[in-house]
This record gives structure tokens, sequence and C-alpha cells, in this order.
């Protein structure tokens, strides 16, 4: 990689090393003889015309208030490299712009009669002209590519755009009189500059973080019902993660094959991800035997035996930043042992009474409900509950079952892969479920190879099917239905990418 020598958390490290030109010839020579830039503006993003009605949404809750949402910076990776950068979800909800964002935007909402004015303070590229161009490895076009100027960046957005650089009066400009709330965990660096102020202004700084709590809560609620625009992103990210799976199942024989076996199927799906959107959505688990009953494995460093089965929990993120999230466990072999089945069907009949109790109105504590039930009669009918059924699906007095299945059965599903988690738990398990929400449905059984309260043909087995869930106004629609569930359609879909 090349050296860089002028990034803030780098400058120490790469100064000793820098070959930097600076002579003025070099500088008048590096400034000269480049094309003119193109003198069209590029077309409103799709996202970004989705994106004012949530700030007017959001607008309404908060009338008075300056509202400041920011991107977020560059997060260093090691010494003078940064990670792959991903603007913060609420700026990425409020303003439409997805995984090509520019690090260090804030999306301010001013208050004025009537609502609120939207404006993104954006770091606009350099001239060529000045040193930023070719010596600024963390935002210089020669290192990184090119920026928008302010123009192209407002075409994009639809917004009013003003330099970054005017940013920190805008935040704290008449702050005894406005309540400004920041989200707090987008961006350090904005929030201790407003914190200071508000100290510098005598304001209680418990109170201001509450305020501030209350915006970051208020966005994450907002998501709970995706509009249209946003169900077609999902249904895209659900669509290329299944191409993903059956890129995975092609390439089972080879990891079948290899040392790490785990990693050969984890690169398949992340190539997948990475040619189709833009990345994955999270950490894809990869996990092979007794593996699998480790729910979050992403160490994905192990064998992947022939006779084994193996859980894949992965997602495409698409550029707009929707992620799915499907879980398939899969035969190595292309079918399914007695024993194997035994816990898939268990797993998959949980799965289908969790969807028959998805409807308007139901709660997501009740769809889970539904799936422990068939959970608890199935390890109760095996005889490894201490208890009936009922017994311990008594939340006060039992819950032996869930030894078994330690997690829950569904999530919120949207820009991140946990969506809305900001709510408070009672609201996230209580609140009805309406046409437009998007979740999970994933129960799964987990028999650890050293469990002795198990069967021994059973340890070693981790299992669970996971897919995504439209809810609509009869229902609910499987948008990860196109990859098979029951074990027979499993098998036959495994052998057809084989043949």
């Amino acid at each position: 990689m090349t050296d860089g020598d002028t990034t803030e958390q780098g400058a120490a490290e790469t100064g000793a090393r820098s070959q930097r030109p600076s002579s003025k010839a070099f500088r008048d020579f590096v400034a000269s003889g480049w094309a003119e830039r193109p003198g069209t503006l590029p077309a409103t993003a799709a996202g970004a015309r989705h994106a004012v009605a949530r700030r007017e949404r959001l607008s309404a809750r908060f009338p008075a208030d300056r509202l400041v949402v920011p991107a977020g910076g560059l997060q260093v990776r090691s010494n003078d490299t940064d990670h792959r950068y991903r603007p913060h979800t609420a700026f990425a909800y409020l303003t439409g712009l997805g995984g090509d964002t520019e690090p260090d935007c804030v999306l301010v909402l001013e208050p004025v009669e009537g609502g609120h004015e939207a404006v993104l303070f954006f770091r606009p590229r350099a001239g060529r002209d000045t040193e930023e161009f070719y010596a600024d490895a963390r935002y210089g076009e020669l290192w990184v590519g090119t920026r928008q100027s302010l123009a192209e960046v407002s075409a994009e957005t639809g917004l009013p755009a003003r330099h970054l650089d005017e940013l920190g009066d805008a935040l704290v400009k008449d702050l005894g009189a406005t309540t400004v709330r920041v989200v707090r965990d987008a961006d350090p660096r904005t929030t201790a500059h407003l914190d200071r102020a508000r100290s510098a202004d005598g304001l209680d700084l418990d109170v201001a973080t509450a305020s501030d709590d209350a915006l970051a809560d208020a966005v994450s609620a907002l998501r709970c019902v995706k509009d249209a625009w946003e169900v077609e992103q999902l249904r895209e990210a659900v669509e290329s993660t299944a191409r993903g799976f059956a890129d995975v199942v092609a390439a089972l024989p080879r990891a079948a094959e290899h040392a790490r076996g785990e990693r050969v199927i984890e690169s398949v799906f992340a190539a997948r991800a990475r040619e189709e959107g833009n990345g994955v959505g999270y950490e894809v688990i990869a996990a092979a035997g007794d593996h699998a009953c480790t729910l979050h494995w992403i160490r994905n460093d192990g064998r992947v035996p022939a006779d084994a089965l193996v859980l894949v929990d992965a997602g495409v993120e698409v550029d707009s930043l929707y992620t799915a999230d499907v879980t398939r466990t899969l035969p190595v072999s292309g079918r399914f042992s007695p024993a194997q089945r035994q816990v898939y069907t268990a797993v998959l009949d949980a799965a289908d009474a969790a969807f028959a109790a998805t409807r308007p109105g139901a709660t997501i504590r009740e769809v889970h409900e539904a799936a422990m039930a068939v959970i608890a009669d199935r390890l109760a009918a095996w005889g490894l509950l201490p208890v009936s059924p009922e017994e311990s699906l008594d939340t006060a007095t039992g819950g032996q079952h869930r030894r078994w299945m330690v997690h829950g059965t569904s999530h919120h599903l949207g820009l991140d892969v946990h969506d809305c988690a900001r709510l408070a738990r009672e609201t996230y398990q209580g609140q009805a479920l309406e046409p437009g929400m998007v979740f999970t449905i994933e129960p799964g059984l987990y028999f650890r190879a050293d469990d002795l309260l198990v069967p021994e043909e059973l340890r070693g087995i981790g299992v669970r099917i996971e897919d995504d869930v439209l809810v609509t106004a009869d229902g609910a629609e499987n948008l990860s239905a196109m990859l098979p569930r029951e074990p027979d359609a499993v098998q036959e879909w495994m052998a057809g990418l084989r043949a």
C-alpha cells in the first residue's frame, strides 16, 4: 500500500517516511494540465426523494428544535489506514445517501416557520492548486478519488449544501434560545463541539444528553415501518443473498476438502455481496458441525466435514445500505442424516408456527411464543425436558427449553441488520405489527457436542432457519421464499446446483 502522510491519526507514524514533493516547481506543475470537469449535475437520487417524507415526520416530532444528524467520520483500522466507510444509519435514512457518502457530512434540520429547513454540511473537493489535492492521503483527490462539489451534492440530495467549515457556527447559533439535539454516537467530534458550547452557555449536560437520546430514539422508531422504496431495496438484498447461497452450495465440495472450509464459504458469499452490492450486511457466519452451536460464530476457521451440517447466516447489503439476513442449515453431503433431519424438521415446524402467528395486530412476542411452543413440545417428546412443555413455557417459573435456544425468534430488519434497536425492550417486543414492517423469523436448536443432557446422536448438531418477513395487510410475505426450506426441497435444490 502506498505511503500517506497527512492523516491526523497517522501523522506521527508517517512523517519519518514521507516522500512528498514540496518544491514550488512541483506545486505549479501538478496544478496544471488537467481537463475541465464535466459541467452536468447528477440527477436526484431515488433514496433522496423518499427521504423527504421521513424528514417531515421527524420534523413534526420536534417542531422548534435544531436537529443535527452527522454521517460520521472515517475510523482507523490500523496506523494510517481506515476501515471501509459506512455512514451512520440515521444519516442514511434521513438523506437517502448510501455507501458512497463522503465522510464527515452533517445534516442539520433548522427550525423555520411551518417545519424545518434541511441543510447538508459537506466537505467539497479541493482545487487542483491546493496541497490537499495531491498530498492529503485521507481526503486528497489523487489518493481517494474525486469528491463532489457543493452544487453536485446538492443536486443529488435535493438539499441546499454548505461548506463543512461553516458547521461549527451553525450548530451553536442562538444556543441559549434554541434546543439543539444531536445523534450523539454518530460523530464524537460534532457532539464534543456542541457539548463544549452547551457548557460554556451554562446548559445542563445531563438534560441535553437526554434530549439528544430522544432524537436518536425517534429516528429508530420511524424506521419500524418501511415505505415502498425501502421494501424494494430489501427485496433486492434478499434476491442477491439467495444467489450468494447458491454460490455457497456449489462451493461445498471445495470447502469440504479445505483445511479452513468455513472460510471458503465465507469468502464465496462475500464475493457475491461485493460484486452485487455494498458488501455483507454483517460478518458471515459459516459454522460447520459443533460450531453451529455457537450463535455468533464468525471465526470461520474450521473444517467442513462431509457428514456434517453447515449453518450459514449471511446477508447482502445493497448500495443503499439495506441488508438481508438469511440463515440456511445445509447438509454438506447434500442429504440429511436421520438425526439431522429430526432436528431440522423441529426447527422448521417452529418457524412455520411463527409465520402463522404473523399478522397485523400481533406482536413480536407472540410470534416468538408460537415458535417456542413447538420447540418445547418437541424437546419434551424427545425426553429432554425435566418438566412438561407447559411448565417450561411459563416465563416466571420455567424456561428449561431455552437451554437449547437462548436467542429470540425475531428482530426488525432494514438499514441495520438489527434495525430499530433503540426501542425500549417492552416496546420492541410488544408493539403491534403493522403492514410495512420487515423482520426475521429464525428459530433454532443447538445441541453442543459436550451437552450430556441430549442423546449422543444429537450432539454437535446446530440448526437455524431464518427468513425475512414483510407484514402485509392480511398476514405475512416471506421475502426469502426463493430459498427452499423443506428438507426434501433443500436436498433437491442442492443436487441441482451440483449437477
